[in-house]
């Protein structure tokens, strides 16, 4: 009997809850498939109750590619692809902004996928958006003027309160000094659906690049605001042993941090992704995935 899924929708925008799935086993193909048709669909995907060890962790992750590792966090030991997130009293967390992961890198990464191992009593939920809603929802106008331009994105302007801190610059010195700025579409295709979305975020996004400061702040200003409307979002509370994996090219994410100064871990791998891309076809980071087609779903059940 082939294995069936069940996918609950938790908001209109984004997000499902995946359930009759075990994440620390070797995942049957079927299943692998429904998974990837899920995330394609959801662009976010919850499961509850996942006893994952590092390597159940790791395995899960690079079903979907190769991993990444980060420049600025520490890992599990024996594990560099599996970044530690952890705050307490001592450590009060430093993002507060909504962002989508790493764009200062030239391949921001495919997706990540976080496992909830100290939860607080109370507070310390996270939530996420839908920049594919979010670009669905401009006026054809608006479209029509950002297709096409691009925005450049920053390692130092998102660690800026990191690298202020003493010793920071000398901390994050080599992470610095291999993370100079680079540019994307403002308006990303995504390589599997083929949904238009956008592409900046206030944590890494400085400017945009065909437009002098001034425009380009109150362009950006508009986008932020837009973006952050509730109709694009989902909210997850977490549980320890929850984990949520979502698809860093057509999401943003914000940790509300209303806990402190309890602690929190969390434990995240991050999955290479490819260039970001736009529409139109003199795009010079055209990706040869655009001719990809979305992974079938047909394995799993779907319930609103």
């Amino acid at each position: 009997m082939r294995p069936v899924l069940r996918v609950t929708r938790i908001s209109e925008a984004l997000g499902a809850e995946i359930e009759g799935v075990d994440l620390s086993c070797p995942l049957e193909p079927e299943v692998h498939r429904a998974v990837e048709g899920a995330l394609a669909e959801h662009e976010v995907l919850f499961f509850r109750d996942q006893d994952l060890s590092p390597e159940a962790h790791r395995a899960f992750a690079r079903l979907f590619g190769p991993l990444q590792t980060h420049p600025a966090y520490p890992h599990v030991p024996g594990f560099p692809e599996l970044t530690i997130l952890e705050s307490d009293r001592e450590n009060p967390s430093k993002i507060e902004k909504w962002h989508t992961d790493m764009t200062f890198r030239q391949c921001p990464p495919l997706g990540s996928i976080l496992r909830a191992r100290i939860v607080p009593e109370t507070g310390g939920d996270t939530l996420w958006m839908s920049l594919s809603a979010a670009y669905d929802a401009l006026s054809p106008a608006m479209r029509e003027f950002l297709d096409g331009l691009r925005a450049e994105h920053s390692f130092e302007h998102g660690f800026r309160e990191s690298l202020a801190e003493p010793g920071g610059r000398e901390r994050l010195a080599e992470a610095l000094s291999a993370n100079p700025p680079v540019e994307h579409p403002v308006i990303r295709v995504h390589p599997v659906s083929g949904r238009r979305s956008l592409f900046v975020n206030s944590l890494f996004t400085t400017r945009i690049l065909e437009l002098n400061q001034e425009e380009s702040d109150a362009v950006l200003a508009f986008l932020c605001s837009h973006m952050e409307r509730d109709e694009f979002a989902c909210r997850f509370a977490w549980r320890a042993g929850s984990v949520a994996f979502w698809d860093n090219r057509c999401t943003q994410h914000r940790p509300i941090n209303d806990y402190w100064p309890a602690q929190r871990r969390m434990e995240r791998i991050t999955i290479d992704g490819d260039r970001p891309y736009g529409a139109r076809k003199n795009d010079e980071t055209q990706s040869a995935n655009s001719s990809r087609s979305v992974p079938p779903s047909s394995d799993a059940t779907a319930s609103r």
